[in-house]
């Protein structure tokens, strides 16, 4: 198939595709299409940055096309296809590209998800969309608060559904699949399948057909994989020294807390690169100002936890640093995917640690081959910051249990043992004990008169 108008795609679809300067389907785009406009369900697998988002979107509005209708009103436009995924960034890049492959019909596409204010996007929902992409959690607050009905959903699509059962999903997607019409198309798409996956695709797919372009759970062969073996406490200088070198001119680190991408971001700050972390911590305002600077260049180096794994769609990444390698070696072909992008060549570098050894394993068991060992290069500490700012005092530090000598003393009279001054000593009366009269004040308590000294002292 040697483009898009052998797919037989409306007018309006292919007149985006080509104003977006797509002319040729990728492969899983070229076999997806034909079997979802057939109107069977699919379970389809490919690396990611094959282009699945548009082989779901595609066929998805050629068969909404009939339904498309300028009217304003909400009830000619209720909710007929619904695509769930697992963070709020690959929500924002699939509605994304729906709303850029329908701008010339009448479809309408909306995105929810959360770490906003629901208020914000009720609004939009009450004017009837076509197409809804949510996050599960997002998508039943808008169910319990009655502001979504999905009684004429047609389509459902789940994509990354690996990662959505990663992040315990699963309750949320059973309660949503109860509410949808059973007589319904289901899609499935993800880079990876796992016997999990499998055992939710015979749940709700009915006979569906299996579609993968390329070796299940395969990493991409135009990105070159590299590994440092380090010690953990020599991996910042490592990645200090990786991020000077040419080939870094844009660079995704991933970590695996959230804790340690901040903490490298203001290491990396202090040490004059222009770094910034997403995480979830951040509010949806700082992730995407964060992604927007990224993607622009004014941030050369984003640390980001496996959050932004999927859904981080830049162009022409030229580099990936795996910082913390995942514990799931699922993650780290989503994590390298995000480099080497429709047919660009990229590198995907790991730092290991020896307690870390046991995941690499996994990941090369995973991905059906080794990894490539690097030496890491010799060690050049980093001076403290600003250190040589500051003013040169020495001090000195005793050994323990060191003989403390006494400081010489030029005036002997210091050293001469103490004598009484000569005079008349005060004496103290002996006390005669008597006994005590009732209701008489003890005489610990009686204020004596204080002993005058002689003149000649």
């Amino acid at each position: 198939m040697n483009n898009f108008a052998d797919l037989n795609l409306a007018p309006e679809i292919l007149k985006a595709l080509t104003e977006s300067g797509y002319t040729t389907p990728t492969p899983i785009q070229a076999q997806a299409i034909p079997m979802v406009l057939e109107g069977c369900d699919l379970m389809a697998g490919a690396q990611t940055g094959t282009g699945k988002t548009a082989a779901f979107a595609l066929p998805m509005l050629q068969k909404l096309m009939p339904f498309a209708t300028p009217s304003p009103s909400p009830a000619r436009h209720p909710v007929r296809a619904l695509i769930l995924v697992p963070t709020r960034e690959l929500a924002i890049q699939v509605e994304a590209s729906v709303k850029a492959y329908a701008k010339h019909s009448h479809l309408k596409s909306l995105v929810v998800f959360g770490g906003v204010d629901i208020r914000t996007q009720t609004p939009h929902l009450r004017t009837g969309v076509e197409i809804l992409v949510a996050t599960p959690g997002r998508l039943l607050d808008h169910i319990e608060q009655k502001t979504v009905q999905l009684n004429q959903v047609q389509m459902l699509v789940l994509d990354e559904a690996d990662r959505m059962l990663d992040m315990g999903f699963m309750p949320d997607l059973k309660r949503i699949l109860a509410l949808l019409p059973k007589q319904r198309q289901n899609l499935m798409f993800s880079a990876t399948f796992s016997s999990e996956i499998k055992k939710l695709s015979s749940e709700f797919l009915v006979n569906p057909k299996l579609i993968e372009v390329a070796r299940s759970n395969a990493t991409a062969e135009n990105v070159t994989q590299q590994v440092y073996l380090v010690g953990h406490d020599e991996k910042h200088d490592l990645l200090a020294h990786l991020l000077r070198g040419s080939d870094a001119k844009q660079v995704l680190v991933f970590t695996k807390t959230k804790l340690t991408a901040s903490r490298i971001a203001r290491q990396l700050h202090r040490e004059g690169f222009a770094a910034d972390a997403i995480h979830g911590d951040k509010s949806q305002l700082e992730r995407m100002q964060a992604l927007d600077a990224f993607k622009s260049g004014k941030v050369t180096v984003l640390i980001a936890t496996d959050v932004a794994a999927r859904g981080l769609d830049i162009d022409h990444l030229p580099m990936v640093i795996n910082y913390e390698i995942p514990s799931a070696a699922e993650d780290y072909v989503h994590r390298i995917g995000r480099t080497g992008r429709a047919g660009a060549s990229g590198i995907a570098i790991s730092l290991v640690s020896p307690d870390e050894a046991k995941y690499l394993v996994e990941i090369e068991k995973l991905i059906k081959c080794q990894i490539q060992r690097v030496e890491p290069p010799v060690k050049a500490k980093s001076p403290a910051p600003r250190a040589e700012s500051r003013p040169e005092h020495h001090v000195h530090i005793r050994a323990p249990h060191a003989p403390v000598s006494k400081r010489p003393v030029h005036d002997a009279w210091f050293n001469k043992p103490y004598e009484p001054t000569p005079g008349k000593m005060i004496e103290t009366p002996p006390v005669v004990q008597t006994s005590k009269p009732s209701g008489q004040i003890p005489a610990l308590f009686m204020r004596r008169k204080p002993v005058q000294p002689d003149a000649e002292d």
